[in-house]
């Protein structure tokens, strides 16, 4: 008489974003399917690093950019110090520089924010399993930037070309109107490409702006 097969626990949780809207709606999702166990969630990697102790998730799921502490440093302390936990990381950019740093810091799994729900799933199951996982937008970023074939647009965190150039502008202490006059653009452009660039890397003012650059 053999003896009934025991069922797989579900694998605990932790996502870890500073956007309540993406974190609360990917923890509903997640909590829906019987494969998970949505532990808890955190909005910075300092709540994280307490929430990861407190308790001891089978996987995170880590944003990079968050207040605080950057999800960059709060993975490499839970590698260090919670060896049985997984990270896998959320970015927002299939270029984002930080995702080198972040495979440094030991992260096991990156996948885009935008995956569908499915995607994400299976990238849980895989890295609770041992695997490595990448999404193929990133792991191709990845092997250009290794390479050597990465263009300079793609070295700036998302950011497009123009981006870029207005980014340097600010920089270099120049009003939007005079961005506007150097670039041959409108001053409506020169704050529509402003308020991108701020969403992209998370920052609220021309002073963030220069520090970034």
């Amino acid at each position: 008489m053999t003896s009934p097969a025991v069922a797989a626990q579900p694998i605990r949780l932790l996502i870890v974003d500073d956007q309540n809207l993406f974190r609360s709606g990917l923890a509903s999702l997640l909590d829906d399917d019987a494969r998970f166990d949505m532990v808890g969630e955190a909005c910075d990697g300092i709540e994280a690093l307490q929430e990861v102790a407190r308790l001891q998730p089978d996987v995170v799921l880590m944003d990079l950019r968050m207040p605080r502490m950057d999800g960059l440093e709060a993975t490499r302390l839970i590698r260090q110090n919670h060896r049985a936990t997984k990270v896998l990381v959320l970015t927002s950019f299939e270029a984002d520089s930080h995702v080198m740093k972040a495979i440094e810091a030991g992260a096991d799994g990156f996948i885009l924010k935008d995956s569908k729900p499915s995607a994400i799933a299976a990238s849980i199951v895989a890295v609770q399993a041992g695997e490595r996982v990448m999404a193929g937008a990133v792991a191709d970023s990845v092997f250009r930037m290794l390479t050597g074939q990465t263009s300079e647009k793609e070295f700036y965190d998302g950011l497009t070309s123009r981006e870029v150039q207005v980014l340097r502008q600010i920089a270099g202490g120049m009003p939007n109107k005079q961005i506007a006059l150097q670039l041959c653009i409108s001053e409506k452009t020169v704050r529509n490409h402003i308020s991108n660039l701020y969403e992209k890397l998370h920052i609220c003012d021309r002073a963030q702006a220069v520090l970034y650059a």
